[in-house]
């Protein structure tokens, strides 16, 4: 459906499940954009993921409902309505680390895992995985199925704070404690590809519809958060969730920009607490961020005649 002059041979294509909180800020539109526009993916779904833990206007308990209206809403001005499927998570975090929460996202995630399908499956997680953690608690099974990438947790060593593991500690530590493969992109890595607005306003903004929306969404919201003074920026952004379009852009033999380590179970103060004896995950030290923005800039233009 897009313009591009290549193709993307069949058996290099990868199934993809976006997992998004759509509403929480600004730079998830950008980078369910750029799944969206990325032939290499073959998009079975899209989730709305709750961002419960500051959940702003739309208030506690809804916040899973307003991703899945601005999924909609993205998918509607890039001509993509009734495309792909669109799935409501669940609106709160796990009780514990033994209960999963029913809801419609995790049942069909568990559906598209158990799918007799010869194309590798991935999960491109930009927020809380309440839901991916349901799914591992309703069929264990699929943690051989698929693999999980995920934008969370702190730097390493150590750990601490951060938005996407805060919403929901316990769905963290269902998925490091499980065999599911997991691509981890922690804080420092994600905020490597930082932008200016400058920047945007003028290889975005000019690119049709989608480009303007994606633009004055993220204007609208620098404004309003104006007086907090650590973040936003002012005059930038971090399009951190385009690291899980970017980790698949690497050679296969380039494996310096990650490190396999024993997954650490997440204290209640966010901070990493080894020797749980898990298994292994790969921790991504670099991204490329300089391919990244510039696919994406390149794929904008290409379909939405930007300049």
């Amino acid at each position: 459906m897009w313009k591009y002059r290549f193709k993307v041979p069949e058996k290099k294509k990868v199934r993809m499940i976006v997992y998004t909180d759509c509403k929480n800020e600004a730079d998830d539109q950008f980078a369910l954009a750029h799944h969206l526009l990325t032939p290499k993916f073959i998009v079975k779904g899209i989730i709305g993921a709750h961002f419960n833990i500051k959940p702003q206007q739309w208030g506690e308990g809804n916040t899973a409902k307003a991703s899945y209206d601005e999924i909609k809403k993205v998918l509607s001005i890039m001509g993509l309505e009734g495309q792909y499927p669109v799935f409501c998570g669940a609106e709160r975090p796990l009780a514990d680390e033994h209960t999963y929460q029913e809801s419609e996202a995790a049942r069909f995630i568990v559906e598209e895992a158990m799918r007799d399908d010869p194309s590798p499956l991935y999960i491109a997680c930009q927020g809380s995985i309440t839901d991916l953690a349901s799914a591992i608690l309703m069929k264990p099974e699929i943690c051989r199925r698929m693999t999980a990438v995920w934008v969370g947790g702190g730097m390493y060593p150590e750990g601490g704070w951060e938005f996407n593991m805060g919403n929901d500690i316990a769905a963290v530590n269902v998925l490091f404690s499980s065999e599911m493969p997991v691509w981890q992109i922690p804080l420092n890595v994600c905020k490597q590809t930082s932008v200016s607005l400058a920047e945007l306003q003028h290889r975005v903004a000019p690119c049709g519809e989608i480009g303007n929306y994606l633009f004055e969404q993220m204007i609208a919201y620098n404004d309003a958060h104006g007086d907090e003074v650590e973040w936003p920026g002012g005059e930038m952004w971090g399009l951190g969730d385009q690291g899980t379009i970017g980790v698949f852009f690497v050679e296969h033999d380039k494996t310096d920009d990650y490190t396999y380590i024993e997954a650490p179970r997440i204290g209640e103060d966010m901070k990493y607490v080894f020797g749980q004896n898990n298994r292994e995950i790969r921790v991504y030290h670099t991204i490329n961020a300089r391919l990244i923005m510039e696919d994406f800039y390149a794929k904008l233009a290409i379909n939405f005649g930007g300049k």
